[in-house]
Parts: C-alpha cells; structure tokens; sequence
C-alpha cells in the first residue's frame, strides 16, 4: 500500500508494509538505539545494499532527545566520512525519527534521509509530515526544522514486539486525529477490541488500516499547510498541556502519547467552559482515551506555573496564546486571548489528587 505525500517541492512516498529491497549508490548511517537493534535490525540489514553501511546507536528514551545526543550522532557521521550524497535511515521510534531528521536537515546543509518507523506512534505521527527537532530544558520540539525526508516505510510486523504500553500511547495520537479530523475514524476506533489491541493480538490487515487511515488523513493536511502556519496546528490539539507536563516531569514519567492524552482531557474541560463541546462530547472523547488504558489525570503542583509555561508553546505569538480545541467531534479550532481567569479555572480541576468534575 502507498500513500503519495504531493508537496510543492520534495514530495515523496509513505509505504505500508511494501519493504523489500532498498538499494543505495552512496553511503548509508542507520540511525536506532540498542532496544530496536537488537529485536530488528539483522532483518533490515538483509534488506540494504550500499556501497558502506554504518549504525549509529544512541540511548533510548525522551530525556536523551537532546543537543548532546545531536553532537554524538553527527561526530559519528563526521568519523564515517559521510558526505552529502549519503542517506541517513531513521529506523526507530518517534524520538529516532524527530531527532534523526534534524540531524539530515542539518549535516553537511542537508542530506537526504528515510524514516523507518518501528513504534505505532511514529507510524500514525511522527514519522510524517517533515517536523523534526529536540527538545532543550525549556520545553519539547523547540529546537527543530521542516525537513522532508526522501521516504517512509511501516511495516506492521514491528508492532508485534511492542508492548501494550506503547501500542496504547500510539492510541492517543490516532484519538487526537479523529476529534479534529473525522468522526468516522471516532467511531472506528470505538468499534475496536481494546484487549486485542493492547497485546497486539489484531490481525497485521487492522494494525495496517490503522497506519494507513492516520497517514491519509495526515498526508492531507500536510499537503494543504507543510510549514504549519494554519490548519496542520489543528494537529497539536492536547499538546500545548502535554509538552508543560513532559517538560515538569522531565520526559521521564509519560510516554509522549500519554501525556497527550492527558492534554486532550485538559482542553476538553477548556472547550467545554468556552462551550465549544457538550457534556456528552466531553465524556465520549474521556471514556475512550480511557478505554485504551491512557491516563486522563495529571496533578498540578501550581497552576500560575503551568500556565506562565505555555508562553513557550511554539503557537504563542506576540504574547497571545493560542489553544486547539475541539469544537464538536470531527473539528477544532484555534482560540486566542482567552481570558486567563477561564484557563485557571480550567487548570483547577487538576490541581488536587483527583480529577475534579466539570
């Protein structure tokens, strides 16, 4: 299967369990960590002819998508002699991908690179779509580019060594697309076996419809707005509250995915004080974040902290924020100058140790 991304330059192909043979006449630095590389890479090296192939492996986790894992990776690419004819292979999960395009964006001006997706999350998200980037100690994705790479490959078969954890904050990605998006993939979603889906017991075809209903519709918007200057930030619904709590929690206690989750629930009590949303709205997005064992609840120590933290959000202009909430299922919208005492308020259910009703 082959979903065409058409852009105004550097367009390419998402292909979806089509990996058979990639053939290279320059150099080739695969980029992974030692988890995937022991589980997969043998099986993706049987796949690669290149004139010299080298693996670069970094340690895995959020909290190492730093500027000094860019510094390492690219001293390794320097020490491989790689040149701007060679291609960088991100062959990992969401942070492989994001920090791997950086460093092709930034490596000799640019070099071309492909994006080999082995998580759900980064086959639903973050392998799409040209964003790439590291975070710094003050906040998520600020230090990044748009760079598209040369092409992307999800082959359902890496999803069988995931664990239920990871398939479930890959949920949360394909959630967040369908509250924005489409009520029908909404009610796709529902339909599925959330026991079967978290112990990867569906079948590779369900697994596939699911990669390929995300990337369509992502290919979409990515075709209409690359760069992100309007309906592509529709994408970032849950994430200005996600990225607070990934930075206060240091990228060490939620899978991104999961703190996604718990942003969706905090913007859905914003629209839902702004009446963007019903009550039944509210509850149908938080019953099947929760369905797929996503957490919905984070405490706020001090909520004047979490909201001065937005002001960092890349979406905040000229000291004017600016949210992506749903307005009814299968659309969103982007909301400014929204009065501070609305967002405290709303900041308030979770200040205590439970989730405070709306």
């Amino acid at each position: 299967m082959k979903i065409p991304i058409n852009l105004e330059k550097n367009s390419y192909d998402v292909f979806i369990d089509e990996l058979e043979r990639l053939e290279f006449k320059g150099k080739v630095a695969i980029l992974t960590n030692a988890k995937v590389a022991g589980l997969h890479l043998q099986s993706l090296l049987e796949k690669i002819k290149a004139k010299e192939l080298f693996i670069i492996t970094i340690k895995d986790g959020e909290e190492y998508k730093n500027l000094n894992t860019v510094e390492y990776i690219l001293d390794q690419m320097f020490i491989s002699k790689l040149d701007r004819k060679s291609t960088l292979i991100a062959f990992g999960g969401g942070v492989i991908t994001d920090i791997g395009g950086f460093v092709a964006s930034i490596y000799q001006r640019g070099i071309k690179f492909i994006n080999i997706p082995t998580t759900l999350l980064a086959m639903v998200d973050a392998a799409v779509g040209g964003k790439t980037g590291v975070n710094s100690s003050f906040g998520k994705n600020l230090i990044g580019s748009f760079y598209q790479p040369s092409a992307v490959y999800c082959e359902s078969k890496f999803l069988r060594t995931l664990g239920s954890r990871e398939l479930s904050a890959a949920m949360a990605e394909f959630i967040k697309m369908a509250v924005v998006f489409d009520e029908q993939i909404l009610s796709f979603i529902e339909t599925l076996n959330e026991s079967d889906f978290l112990n990867a017991r569906l079948d590779d075809s369900i697994y596939g419809e699911i990669i390929f209903k995300s990337i369509n519709l992502k290919a979409r918007v990515v075709e209409e707005d690359e760069k992100e200057s309007g309906r592509r930030m529709l994408l970032n619904y849950g994430h200005t509250f996600a990225h607070v709590i990934e930075n206060q929690t240091h990228y060490k206690t939620y899978l991104h995915g999961e703190a996604v989750a718990i942003g969706m629930n905090m913007a859905n009590v914003l629209a839902l004080k702004l009446k963007m949303i019903d009550k039944n709205e509210f509850e149908r997005i938080k019953k099947l974040i929760e369905k797929f064992k996503l957490p919905s609840f984070y405490q706020i120590q001090n909520i004047n902290e979490f909201y001065e933290a937005f002001y960092l959000d890349k979406k905040s202009l000229n000291q004017s924020l600016n949210f992506i909430l749903a307005q009814n299922i299968g659309k969103a919208k982007i909301v400014s100058n929204i009065d501070k005492e609305v967002i405290l308020e709303a900041l308030a259910h979770f200040e205590r140790e439970e989730f405070v009703a709306v």
